[in-house]
């Protein structure tokens, strides 16, 4: 019975299954949007001059900056190093996604976007969890103050 309480309601944040279950978030998520950045960075010669531009910035600059948020903050992501920080551009390129670039578009072509931008948030709101990059240093910073 005591199995089936501690599985129903778990005592805390620290619970290994809730930090299991954030390192798995960050595992796949972040090697899904990893793949769809390295897509763009394969392409990046042939989608460049035609990629959406919703700042005015220049389609190669906005290409820039999703590549990065999709790559470069996913390793991030991955490894749990500054994850909420990590996690902004993230959020904001599935803002831009969902809300400006498919905003007239059906659910079902900006559901993507949409579970990301789900995920990420609820990654933001919990951090990173205990098995993750800011766990160590944050445990290295206290240990030394």
């Amino acid at each position: 019975m005591g199995t089936v309480i501690t599985i129903l309601f778990p005592n805390s944040i620290e619970s290994r299954r809730i930090n299991v279950a954030l390192l798995a978030l960050r595992l796949l998520f972040g090697i899904l949007f990893m793949v769809h950045g390295l897509s763009k960075l394969n392409d990046f010669s042939q989608i460049s001059s035609s990629f959406p531009d919703p700042f005015g910035i220049g389609s190669e600059t906005s290409l820039i900056l999703a590549i990065f948020s999709e790559v470069g903050c996913s390793i991030m992501l991955i490894l749990g190093l500054l994850t909420r920080l990590a996690l902004i551009p993230m959020v904001f390129t599935m803002c831009i996604a969902f809300f400006v670039i498919h905003s007239g578009d059906p659910f079902s072509a900006k559901e993507s976007a949409f579970t990301f931008l789900l995920t990420f948030m609820i990654l933001w709101i919990s951090g990173a969890g205990k098995y993750s990059l800011d766990y160590i240093i944050r445990n290295k910073i206290r240990t030394r103050c």
